[in-house]
């Protein structure tokens, strides 16, 4: 008898067709996935928190140039209807995973797509509604940013100051999109292999990991949020 036959099609002969040839058991397996997710996610808490703490002492050396010149020429109103949709966003996907852990497709797959759009929602409203905006304005750093549709009268060295305030918010924004943009691949691709019954789907943590990652990157969000569009002048 072969050994792939002696040991089973996974390579353990428990009949847990969920259980991968490495591992021991399924105890270890999930632990696999999650320390390898984690570590992943604090690799990107670290990427995010060096512009975290860029933006902090930047912001309390020039309170000025940060608020009444460029926060306050942000549009709150926005950037709380994305809020809003990443925070429902994350609700559904919730739902997803505990479909997945109950083997519920429709669940996951209704949930899911819920979260799908909302996504495309978050970055169709932020291209839209704001960067747009953003551009037309000329506030995009560079020779062709413009400060005195910020203030007539604003001193030469705020100018600078400015500038590296929008530097930061379309950096830290910008990032942000990508990661969601990325949670849009990794979503989409795991819907179209629950859609079609495919067999590393039929475990449920690649959903739960899909998971993680989304409510990571409404957690960012959620920091970004008040950071740029609600502190108060200091």
């Amino acid at each position: 008898m072969s050994v792939e036959v002696a040991h089973g099609v996974h390579g353990h002969g428990d009949g847990n067709d969920e259980l991968i040839h490495q591992f021991e058991d399924m105890d270890q397996q999930n632990e696999c996935y999650t320390v390898g997710m984690w570590t992943f996610l604090v690799t990107e808490v670290m990427f995010f928190g060096a512009l975290f703490l860029a933006y902090v002492l930047y912001r309390s050396k020039n309170p000025d140039a940060y608020y009444s010149l460029s926060q306050s020429s942000l549009n709150v109103w926005t950037g709380g209807i994305n809020t809003v949709v990443l925070l429902f966003s994350s609700w559904c996907m919730a739902l997803a995973v505990q479909g997945a852990q109950k083997k519920r497709q429709a669940q996951q797959l209704l949930c899911m797509g819920i979260t799908i759009i909302c996504a495309f929602a978050f970055i169709a409203i932020k291209l839209y509604f704001e960067w747009r905006v953003k551009i037309a304005e000329h506030h995009v750093p560079g020779p062709d940013f413009l400060y005195m549709n910020l203030h007539p009268n604003l001193p030469y060295v705020q100018q600078y100051q400015a500038q590296m305030f929008f530097s930061l918010y379309f950096a830290m924004t910008g990032l942000h999109a990508v990661h969601v943009v990325i949670g849009i691949l990794v979503m989409g691709a795991l819907w179209l292999m629950i859609k079609y019954k495919h067999p590393a789907v039929k475990y449920y943590m690649p959903m739960e990991m899909a998971g993680l990652y989304w409510h990571f990157v409404d957690i960012v969000w959620i920091f970004l949020f008040p950071l740029f569009y609600l502190i108060p002048k200091s």
